[in-house]
């Protein structure tokens, strides 16, 4: 039996399949992340071409047969020019649709999930952006969508025995899953941070944007902010 179904989605992967198809990776409001087959679309007269591409938001059509999702229709929502004309908000772009290829399991459908996607990318895709900012868009998403998941880390007490942060002398620890301080430091499972970074993540699980894009933090801050995010997400990755 074949099912046609309709979906608003967001096109965060594309992979290349015999002469002119292609496998596309949607996350949808209606069904969650979904691989759709799009037939023949990479010849010059499809028509589906037209509506669909990488990193734009686009109302689809397609069949649900017994083994794939095959495209029948799309028409473009929204379109990204700005982050595919620049090859540093490319990149940022393809770390974030990492992030959902790797965390996100297919027809598990959240509102939540969807909405933070869109939020990053106008973020990522306004004008005014400036390209030294836009490793804050990933960071923005990657902890928002740590938040969603239930992996929300802790930052107003000690995560390992939940005592006030007192010392400015903190340290993130994956494993505790946020800040711990100095007697629960354990040299193997943590990393010092300095208030700078416990500051800028607190505003970004507040999705304070525009604070966020107006502080200046020093070179050794925006090195431990990267180093504790990547710690994070190869803990999740490998839990």
């Amino acid at each position: 039996m074949i099912n046609c179904c309709k979906a608003v989605g967001f096109i965060f992967k594309k992979e290349d399949r015999s002469e002119a198809d292609k496998i596309l990776s949607v996350f949808t409001e209606e069904f969650g992340s979904i691989k759709i087959f799009a037939k023949a679309i990479r010849k010059i007269t499809s028509k589906l071409k037209s509506g669909i591409d990488i990193f734009s938001a686009s109302e689809i059509e397609f069949v649900q047969g017994k083994t794939k999702k095959t495209l029948t229709d799309a028409i473009f929502i929204k379109k990204f020019n700005n982050i595919i004309a620049s090859p540093k908000r490319f990149k940022i772009a393809n770390e974030i649709a990492k992030v959902l290829n790797d965390f996100i399991k297919e027809q598990h459908p959240d509102k939540k999930i969807f909405d933070l996607l869109i939020d990053a990318f106008d973020k990522l895709n306004n004008k005014f952006l400036k390209e030294t900012d836009c490793i804050l868009i990933y960071y923005y998403f990657f902890w928002n969508f740590c938040f969603i998941i239930g992996f929300r880390p802790e930052l107003q007490k000690c995560a390992d025995c939940f005592g006030e942060l007192k010392s400015d002398e903190v340290y993130f620890s994956s494993k505790d899953g946020g800040i711990i301080c100095p007697k629960c430091f354990n040299s193997n499972t943590a990393i010092k941070v300095n208030s700078d970074v416990v500051k800028i993540l607190r505003l970004i699980l507040k999705k304070d944007w525009q604070i966020i894009s107006r502080l200046k933090f020093n070179l050794n801050s925006q090195k431990l902010l990267h180093q504790i995010t990547n710690n994070y997400y190869a803990y999740l990755l490998d839990k």
